[in-house]
């Protein structure tokens, strides 16, 4: 037969009253952690697109000893996944157009794109694919990656900077971040190995990019993303902007005493 217990004499007996002890602090923990679930949403990794105007890859390679040939790549596109707060969860795929390659002479180009060397028409893109980052410092990593050039696949890592993130000051005032990076890669490695005597093997790679972030991500709400990580300096400055600026728009710059105020803004370009 099973005796019930008063509700009164439980509550105030010693086993109950260690019972409601352990559970205390689980409770806590409950409740702690649903009020950190959303401080943990808001500081997700944000989604950007890569701007193909303000991105270009610069090389250098060797001209027979002579000098050091500098070309570049303009045109490039790709996306990347970036928290500042959390360099671990960046990620970045970038898609590199080779017919956009310029040495500044065009018979350079054509044959830079042959057949014998980069192959421009059976490889017309070079890619880069991160697989981890390592972070050195709040502005600096290592980001490692698959570079793959003339259908070849390498590891290859690129030491990277991390310039700054913040509002843009021209419509479409999209939050970008800005980066700069370098690394040196063998062009052997990647089966381009002729005229070894003319071309140099070793090919240093300078970077500069630019990334807008992705309207409709998932990451931070997009009021608070686009003030952030604004200055006082900053802040002041756009608040002279109208609030209904046409996307088109062009924001007027302060002129100095040898511009002539009549002529027109200038608008930034669009690809």
């Amino acid at each position: 037969m099973v005796r019930s217990v008063p509700a009164t004499h439980l509550a105030t007996s010693p086993d109950f009253a260690a019972a409601r002890s352990v559970r205390r602090p689980w409770a806590a923990a409950v409740l702690l952690a649903g009020l950190a679930l959303p401080m943990a949403v808001h500081a997700q990794a944000a989604r950007y697109a890569l701007d193909p105007v303000h991105t270009r890859v610069m090389f250098e390679i060797s001209h027979a000893g002579y000098s050091q040939a500098i070309g570049t790549v303009s045109g490039s596109t790709g996306t990347l996944v970036f928290d500042p707060e959390d360099w671990t969860s960046a990620r970045v795929e970038v898609s590199v157009p080779l017919s956009r390659l310029d040495l500044g002479d065009a018979k350079w180009n054509r044959a830079a794109l042959g057949r014998n060397l980069l192959d421009g028409e059976a490889h017309p893109l070079a890619t880069f694919t991160s697989t981890r980052v390592e972070p050195v410092d709040a502005t600096h990593a290592h980001v490692v990656g698959t570079l793959t050039l003339h259908g070849v696949a390498r590891e290859v890592v690129l030491e990277v900077a991390f310039n700054q993130l913040k509002r843009y000051p021209l419509p479409p005032f999209r939050r970008t971040a800005g980066f700069s990076a370098t690394t040196t890669i063998s062009r052997k490695a990647f089966g381009i190995d002729a005229w070894p005597t003319v071309i140099g093997d070793a090919v240093a790679l300078r970077i500069e990019a630019e990334a807008r972030r992705v309207h409709g991500d998932a990451g931070l709400d997009a009021t608070q993303d686009e003030t952030r990580d604004e200055t006082p300096e900053t802040a002041s400055a756009d608040a002279t902007v109208p609030a209904a600026v046409p996307p088109d728009a062009a924001i007027p710059e302060e002129t100095s005493a040898d511009e002539d105020p009549a002529q027109p803004p200038l608008q930034e370009p669009t690809p």
